[in-house]
């Protein structure tokens, strides 16, 4: 019941389906059978309207044999040798698994490389019910259907709503696949069915893939324009006048959030089962994993053009989520640059509306606080990580000695404080 499980339950609680949310954190079931939400973008009242169609939260797996489909939505994120942590999927799948009856629909939309549902789901589902049912792959075969379809969510863009987001499906033989689609079809306007599983997580992998080497492209480019004295966001302000053939993307401190930063480390893991490097997409993904490095490498520079030593000063870093008006800190950028920030000496403390504390960061507990901004004044420097729509950056600028702006959050402002990169 997180940032994709939880709205894809309300979407279905809409159309008065019998929802039950599984979740093995108590107090996220709690929260939710209390009626209230642990999200910022979902309200306490779609909470309660759901509840009125019969919506409930559970820690009882047991209870999945009730269940006629069965939808995981679980993270899966990278170990610390950037190869891909599969845990919590196979972990909800045994759990699935033990409880599993005849003619259930079990659909993976967790992003992760291709054959992950063939190799893994299926054997683990297979080998796990005590019934010792097996997938059917074709009309006249009995037993359990298994579906693929990747989540699409882009947490606080509000301008697409998420019935129109059409829905990507391959299933494990034609009826898994007619009664995937048949099931999504309730509440997305348009599904797009494929040819099996492996085509719906390479589908996935391919549109992350894809921002991820653009934003590779215009965060090198940044760091070219800096030293040419050219403003790379008047150049794409530019570029993206033409009609046909470009698309703008932006430059920034580095990439966040579960799908962009890990994906092309899930591809180039598979690939090499193939005998085949990745060489390009590797390298977008290194470009984009240097960027909090180049951020703190410019503070340093800043500073000292002012005299001011990083070791010993005092640090402000606006924004902790990985990007504008959300609540959500999965592979931040700013857990990064916090943690070289300390690791050179500064004091670090940081400010977000959406964070009153910040517990565990990238690679160690930073159990930090949120600094109120009228302390602005008490800082060496302020850094920009996140813009949120709330910062009034003017009368930033006017409070702080040195902005540090990545995100461009200050254009229009002239001031002789502020350093943008």
């Amino acid at each position: 019941m997180g940032y994709v499980g939880l709205p894809l339950a309300l979407l279905f609680s809409e159309e008065r389906f019998a929802i039950t949310g599984f979740d093995i954190d108590p107090g996220k079931v709690d929260t939710l059978n209390r009626g209230q939400s642990y999200i910022v973008r979902i309200s306490p009242a779609e909470i309660q309207s759901a509840q009125k169609n019969g919506f409930s939260a559970t820690t009882d797996y047991s209870l999945i044999a009730q269940m006629d489909v069965v939808i995981i939505c679980v993270p899966t994120p990278l170990t610390e040798y950037h190869e891909p942590d599969l845990s919590f999927v196979t972990g909800t799948v045994r759990s699935i698994a033990v409880h599993l009856r005849e003619d259930q629909l079990i659909v993976l939309e967790s992003t992760t490389y291709p054959g992950t549902t063939e190799e893994v789901v299926v054997p683990l589902l297979e080998q796990g019910n005590p019934s010792s049912l097996r997938v059917a792959r074709d009309a006249d075969a009995s037993g359990f259907y298994v579906a693929f379809s990747p989540e699409r969510e882009d947490p606080g863009n509000d301008t697409v709503a998420r019935r129109d987001i059409p829905k990507v499906v391959g299933g494990c033989g034609p009826v898994a696949l007619e009664l995937a689609s048949a099931v999504y079809a309730t509440i997305f306007n348009r599904t797009v069915p494929v040819s099996s599983p492996a085509a719906a997580e390479m589908t996935k992998l391919l549109e992350n893939i894809y921002r991820c080497v653009n934003i590779a492209l215009v965060n090198e480019l940044k760091q070219l324009c800096m030293r040419m004295g050219i403003d790379l966001f008047e150049v794409i302000g530019a570029a993206k006048t033409k009609p046909f053939g470009f698309q703008a993307f932006y430059p920034g401190p580095g990439l966040g959030g579960h799908c962009i930063p890990i994906d092309p480390f899930y591809l180039s893991w598979k690939a090499k089962q193939f005998d085949f490097n990745t060489r390009f997409i590797e390298l977008a993904g290194e470009v984009n994993l240097a960027m909090p490095y180049f951020v703190v490498e410019n503070i340093v520079e800043a500073m000292s053009q002012r005299n001011q030593p990083l070791h010993g000063s005092r640090v402000l870093v606006l924004g902790m989520a990985y990007k504008r008006d959300i609540d959500d800190l999965r592979e931040s950028p700013s857990l990064t640059i916090i943690e070289l920030l300390q690791k050179r000496g500064a004091h670090v403390e940081y400010n977000d509306p959406y964070f009153p504390s910040v517990g565990r960061g990238r690679k160690y507990a930073l159990n930090m606080t949120c600094t109120p901004l009228d302390r602005i004044p008490e800082f060496d420097c302020v850094v920009v990580v996140t813009d949120h729509s709330q910062y009034d950056f003017a009368d930033i600028v006017s409070k702080a000695r040195l902005v540090v702006d990545t995100r461009n959050a200050t254009k229009g402002i002239d001031a002789a404080n502020i350093v943008r990169c």
